[in-house]
């Protein structure tokens, strides 16, 4: 029953902009799923939903998996934007952003889960992105750099 009214509720947040716990709750009784909020709030955290941000300012539940195929434009369009200059040394890559803006492009940056980047530390107008090894560094590297002349 579980497993049903998982795929259930993934099916609710895919086609109707879910906003509260209390629709989902709704739309699930309305398809025969007779359950509590509390449940629907169990079912959230094991489901692992996030609120995110849609195109008219408004938050609803989605999938990590639906808000990742997003991420990567984002990231890139934020990138374009902001990032001054690429540099790196070692296994260190080191980006300038216009000031006030490092913060925002190193948790875009972040959100993409890439195995090849162990961390990341930001300031102001700088972050850097301590990476595996030192060919991981450059291939980095190359890659922004090729974000800040599109």
């Amino acid at each position: 029953m579980k497993s049903k009214r998982h795929a259930k509720i993934l099916e609710i947040i895919k086609s109707h902009p879910i906003t509260t716990q209390e629709e989902l709750l709704k739309h699930l009784n309305d398809s025969g799923f007779k359950v509590t909020q509390a449940t629907i709030s169990r079912d959230i955290k094991e489901l692992r939903l996030i609120k995110t941000l849609d195109s008219s300012g408004n938050y609803h539940y989605s999938t990590v998996q639906q808000e990742s195929e997003d991420l990567s434009s984002k990231f890139h369009s934020l990138f374009a934007d902001t990032v001054i200059n690429v540099d790196y040394a070692g296994n260190i890559v080191v980006v300038k952003c216009l000031s006030g803006m490092a913060s925002a492009v190193c948790a875009a940056l972040d959100a993409l889960n890439r195995p090849d980047i162990v961390g990341t530390i930001s300031g102001d107008d700088t972050f850097i992105c301590i990476m595996r090894n030192e060919n991981y560094s450059l291939e980095l590297f190359k890659e922004l750099n090729k974000l800040i002349k599109d």
